[in-house]
């Protein structure tokens, strides 16, 4: 493990706070499905070798390291906000609920907020964005693997429901294989529709019909 992940940890440690969240969100990017959010709260001087921002991890490291999240962190929240509301607020809003949702499913209340640039100051609990925290904070480190393998199960499972876009694959992102997919099937009720491609084909389509 980096030696410097728990940095910041270990400054509020030294004020005796404790209970540190960790905050991250995955799925900004993709066409279709919702963003979602993790919240975690790791023991004191928490060591798992290899933890790492989710993005640099193999599919198959993210769910080990979640199930073992699962087992050892104090408390994990999740936040899931819906393409249709990310279609209403903005993906960043959304990002930025998601992440709330995720603070207040915690079953533990945080004295201190560390979160992946996000400013979350709507909270009475101080919190302070990290540029690039995924990867210099082991709690926000957890918060991008629980909040990203989230994210892909579901949409594991809406793979199963629409096979022929192979979500299980690209995971919904605007692959080339994915852009040639929704020109061939369309696109249904959770593709994000304020997002370029998917706005593109929906005008296209209604230009077809006229």
């Amino acid at each position: 493990m980096k030696s410097n992940l728990l940095k910041y940890e270990k400054e509020l440690y030294k004020n005796n706070i404790k209970l540190i969240a960790g905050v991250d969100e995955a799925g900004r990017g993709p066409l279709v499905g919702p963003v979602v959010a993790a919240a975690v709260i790791l023991p004191v001087n928490y060591k798992l070798e290899g933890l790492n921002d989710s993005k640099q991890l193999s599919e198959k490291k993210r769910e080990e390291y979640y199930k073992i999240l699962q087992k050892e962190a104090l408390s994990i929240g999740v936040g899931i906000v819906s393409a249709k509301e990310i279609d209403e607020i903005n993906i960043l809003e959304a990002s930025r609920k998601a992440m709330y949702i995720a603070l207040n499913n915690l079953d533990l209340k945080p004295e201190y907020i560390l979160s992946d640039a996000m400013s979350l100051n709507d909270l009475d609990i101080p919190s302070k964005p990290i540029i690039h925290g995924d990867a210099l904070s082991l709690s926000i480190a957890a918060a991008s693997v629980v909040a990203k393998v989230t994210r892909d199960h579901i949409m594991y499972e809406m793979d199963l429901r629409h096979p022929e876009y192979n979500f299980k694959k690209h995971k919904g992102y605007p692959t080339k294989e994915h852009l040639e997919k929704i020109k061939k099937y369309g696109i249904f009720d959770e593709y994000r529709k304020t997002y370029k491609p998917v706005k593109q084909l929906l005008q296209e389509a209604v230009y077809e019909k006229n």
